[in-house]
């Protein structure tokens, strides 16, 4: 779907607020990020049409201040490409097919959130799928007229021939021949540029080249001029497009140099100087190839990127000045073991490339289990020194699917990255075909080692200051949680989080946190440096009293006061456990703990929150401190909590806290306290001084 790191920025028309705010709660509790608006009037739907950018329209087709027919009208009128979706109570064919008189894109039903959030998502991929395509149309566009200047001036002879035949030439290229304007060649075939000895071949060459064949890297034969002179050539051809048609690309250059003595330097040119393997850009054009190949003829071909386990460890035991070497062995290592036909490149620092040319998704995953094996298996000899060396690899079946150069190398990329995360000496491959099979596999070997981390106490928690902006010089951290992945490799819980939440796993890995949290602020509180610190914790624990009663054992057991622990629940996710969650801060408060609101602000009608809720903080959205001295809208926005806070008795946290400028109109505003990487990076010490 879009990327997830993108907000959703969702329009919903509905005169009922709670319905509204259940929609975008629902969203957010399926991990999209949603910005959301809600028009009370038709000047407001105006307004909002015409002002800002909007990716998706939830209106709903029931009767109120305004009508779907009247959404559907305006949604039309502002020129802009933003699908609308009637939300309905029922579906009736009726209702239906008036919906989509209207322009409606898609009817979705209100009381079934799965089928909601599945169209949705749905509706937003097509949306960036076409922003995508025209953002490349202007791209292409541009890179044409670009291109077209360059070959223009450009010291290489160079022409475009389709069919045989000459249908655009530079000036280098008419100089060569002895021709003065491109009129002299329009239609002329390229067989007259050949002398005659070598007509025959070249026919057949062409006869190739237009069935789809490959071009020779180089083609040697003897051209002539218009005066029938003969000089030795060298051609080079490039599949190309001109004005939209298929053609070749083809560039003449005169055979001065000893043509051996050329190939050497070309065949330098191409290489790694360190593993002998082909270098980046050479592997990069082949891949395009074999992606354009797959695009037109639906040709499959597999992509391996491959990367040694624990290299930083590697480096620190066999000396940095070694690295070549390691390198030189893990390329010499990874050629034996390559099918015939298959390309290897090197292809980032420590990261090797391979090519498998018409190979199906069995065949690939064959060769990714021999390279693992033939790591694993025996000692690599890296200089004097001997290691067995395990090793990652992260693939893609590169097919009609999947047929782009950016996302085949992202998918190769993701499943590298995957691999290591998960330890290592392990392939995952993405196979456009079977990707259900290849995410069961990957969310099974997270499971498998949240599990572990559990078990082996691998979770840890650094700590980001909580800086006072009304002179309070009491230490405050918030509590950040990091899977440690082993060799000083630390895990954000972004990448696991959904995952131990759809596996019942967050109620343990809250118990977890909260546990080393009460033990750090004991150990601070024993120091001398009595220390409050704000800790996540999940909707998972609020449905029963375990956590609650770990906490007052706990606390008891470090002699910690409560006062200390401050517990904080994402607005969004109390929204849609208010009842709990008021069960929750009662139960914590026997104990003197606080509770924090993260991620305060976006909600339609974020205070109404606290009409039944009393929060001890609350902490802004992100969002309001990204670029915020250039957006007004959001200075208001800030300033306007601050002061509805400040009369109800809550203090105001702002997060990713960015520049100066911001902490100015943050003091302003009247927020008690600031949190960013601008003040302090995150830590696993808390050395931060407050005085």
């Amino acid at each position: 779907m879009a990327k997830q790191d993108n907000a959703l920025r969702l329009m919903v028309v509905d005169d009922s607020v709670e319905d509204a705010e259940g929609i975008v709660s629902g969203l957010r509790n399926a991990g999209i990020a949603v910005r959301p608006l809600r028009p009370a009037s038709l000047d407001d739907l105006d307004a909002m049409l015409a002002g800002q950018t909007i990716d998706l329209v939830l209106a709903a087709q029931r009767p109120g201040l305004l009508p779907l027919a009247d959404v559907a009208q305006k949604v039309l009128a502002s020129g802009k490409d933003i699908p609308l979706l009637a939300v309905v109570d029922t579906i009736d064919e009726a209702g239906y097919l008036d919906a989509l008189a209207l322009g409606v894109r898609r009817v979705v039903p209100r009381h079934k959130p799965p089928v909601l959030l599945s169209l949705v998502r749905s509706e937003w991929t097509d949306l960036e799928a076409r922003r995508s395509m025209r953002r490349l149309e202007a791209r292409i566009r541009e890179t044409e007229r670009r291109c077209d200047a360059l070959i223009e001036s450009s010291r290489e002879p160079i022409a475009y021939i389709h069919e045989g035949m000459h249908i655009r030439a530079n000036a280098a290229y008419l100089e060569m021949f002895g021709h003065e304007t491109f009129e002299d060649i329009e239609g002329m075939s390229l067989l007259d540029m050949v002398a005659p000895q070598h007509v025959e071949d070249f026919k057949q060459l062409l006869k190739g080249l237009s069935k789809g064949d490959a071009p020779p890297p180089h083609y040697q034969l003897q051209a002539r001029d218009i005066e029938g002179n003969a000089f030795a050539a060298t051609m080079e051809f490039t599949p190309a497009q001109y004005e939209g048609e298929a053609c070749l690309q083809v560039i003449f250059r005169r055979a001065e140099v000893d043509p051996e003595l050329a190939r050497q330097v070309e065949e330098l040119r191409q290489r790694d100087q360190v593993t002998g393997l082909l270098n980046r850009p050479t592997f990069l054009r082949l891949l395009e190839d074999a992606v354009s190949a797959s695009a037109a003829d639906n040709r499959q071909h597999g992509l391996l990127l491959i990367e040694p386990d624990h290299y930083q460890r590697l480096l620190q035991e066999i000396g940095l000045d070694s690295a070549d070497a390691m390198l030189a062995a893990l390329a010499e290592r990874l050629v034996g073991v390559l099918d015939d036909g298959a390309v290897a490149a090197r292809y980032a620092e420590h990261r090797l490339a391979v090519l498998l040319r018409d190979t199906d998704y069995a065949g690939t995953v064959a060769q990714a289990e021999r390279i693992l094996a033939a790591f694993a298996r025996d000692m690599l000899q890296i200089g004097s020194h001997s290691s067995v060396v395990s090793t990652s690899v992260g693939g893609v079946q590169v097919g009609e699917k999947i047929a782009s150069v950016s996302q085949v190398l992202a998918r190769a990329d993701a499943g590298v990255t995957s691999a290591l995360g998960v330890g290592g000496n392990r392939y995952e491959i993405f196979d456009p075909a079977a990707t259900d099979r290849a995410e069961e596999e990957h969310i099974q070997a997270w499971v498998d080692r949240l599990r572990d981390a559990l078990d082996r106490d691998s979770f840890v928690l650094h700590y980001q200051p909580v800086i006072s902006l009304q002179g309070d010089t009491g230490a405050v951290y918030e509590a950040l949680l990091r899977l440690d992945a082993g060799d000083g490799e630390l895990v954000k819980p972004l990448t696991f989080l959904h995952i131990a939440e759809e596996h019942g796993l967050l109620w343990e890995i809250d118990h977890h946190v909260v546990g080393q949290a009460i033990a750090r602020i004991g150990e601070r509180m024993r120091a001398g440096r009595p220390t409050t610190l704000l800790v996540k914790v999940s909707q998972a624990s609020l449905h029963d009293d375990s956590l609650v009663r770990y906490i007052g054992e706990q606390l008891a057991k470090h002699q910690v006061p409560g006062e200390y622990l401050v517990l904080e629940l994402p607005e969004a996710k109390v929204f849609t456990h208010l009842k709990a969650t008021r069960d929750f801060a009662e139960a914590i408060g026997r104990y003197d703990c606080r509770l924090a609101l993260e991620h305060f602000g976006v909600g339609l009608d974020s205070f109404q929150l606290l009409s039944h809720l009393q929060p001890h903080l609350l902490k802004l959205d992100r969002s309001f401190c990204e670029e915020l001295p250039q957006l007004p809208d959001n200075q208001k926005q800030v300033h306007d909590i601050a002061a509805r806070a400040r009369e109800l008795g809550i203090r105001t946290i702002a997060d990713a806290v960015q520049d100066a400028a911001s902490m100015s109109i943050l003091f302003s505003a009247g927020i008690d306290y600031v949190q960013g990487s601008f003040l302090a990076e995150p830590a696993a010490q808390m050395h931060y001084d407050f005085e």
